[in-house]
């Protein structure tokens, strides 16, 4: 059993209410993205809706791309169609006027019907607006609470699913990491005897080279082809990794560099492995630290 506190940005959520004369749909989804970008699509005639869902939103995510929308209908089945008598008085006056100007210049226009001045912008108020929008707002914010509820729950179950994979994932990583010191311990007898090898080429036929300059080469050699380092570095990543897993709160970002780090040292140890085994550990590495950061890629 994982004990981690792994958010998943992925999440949604959907509810159905009644209120203050009206019923509603809602729904609130959201995917991966690098910060906290919040659309909204929701009617822009209620007073304090939009702030109400904004500070309700950031009480329960902090990073993602999260879309809100709310369709919202009379109970009473009046969808708010309605004549605007001043918007009609403008279109008709209007109309008016391109005709005359169309009959003074010899242009036969056609008598618009009735269906088609009634689908010119400002002849119907369409949206279910009232004067006093404070009763449904309170209604509408009552039922944000739970909605909001099982959006978090449903990123923290997320979270849950994603924990379980990472960490069988760091478990895959110390275990090639273990591997790679095994494999680096058996090569120590191969690099000793392709030194030696080197060592007897290079002075064969050399009496003047510095004996000097040879002995550093060589052991630049030695210190090329260490990869204790990497080794060390790869192991307190681990260890590191599995402290995030169990860290409260938003993760992501310090996990993303993480895994950057952990691909540097895996990149590293390939080049300087000089050995069929220990570059094919290598190889393994990199591929689980890539389907790892895939997985990160999804942490709040």
């Amino acid at each position: 059993m994982v004990n981690a506190q792994l958010v998943s940005m992925t999440g949604f959520a959907a509810r159905r209410g009644e209120g203050a004369g009206f019923s509603w749909a809602w729904e609130i989804r959201s995917v991966n993205g690098k910060g906290l970008d919040l659309r909204l699509r929701v009617p822009d005639w209620i007073d304090g809706l939009e702030p109400a869902i904004r500070a309700g939103v950031t009480k329960v995510a902090v990073r993602g791309n999260i879309s809100v929308s709310l369709k919202l209908t009379r109970a009473t089945g009046d969808d708010g169609l309605r004549v605007n008598a001043a918007g009609l008085s403008s279109v008709l006056n209007a109309l008016a006027t391109v005709r005359a100007g169309a009959e003074a210049a010899g242009i036969p226009l056609a008598t618009p019907s009735a269906a088609e001045v009634l689908n010119l912008r400002g002849v119907i108020d369409q949206g279910g607006e009232v004067e006093d929008t404070a009763p449904l707002l309170a209604a509408l914010s009552r039922d944000l609470v739970p909605l909001l509820d099982d959006f978090a729950a449903m990123r923290a179950a997320e979270g849950r699913a994603l924990a379980t994979v990472i960490a069988a994932q760091i478990g895959r990583v110390e275990a090639l990491t273990a591997d790679a010191k095994t494999a680096t311990e058996s090569r120590r007898e191969e690099q000793a005897r392709a030194l030696t090898d080197n060592l007897a080429r290079v002075m064969t036929g050399a009496a003047e080279a510095d004996p000097d300059r040879i002995a550093q080469e060589l052991a630049l050699l030695v210190v090329k082809s260490d990869v204790t380092e990497e080794l060390d570095r790869l192991g307190a990543h681990i260890a590191a990794a599995r402290g995030l897993l169990a860290e409260k709160g938003a993760v992501g970002r310090k996990f993303d560099f993480l895994m950057q780090e952990f691909m540097r040292e895996a990149n590293t140890l390939c080049s300087k492995s000089g050995n069929a085994a220990l570059t094919r550990i290598g190889l393994d590495l990199k591929t689980v630290i890539d389907q790892m950061r895939e997985q990160v890629q999804n942490v709040e």
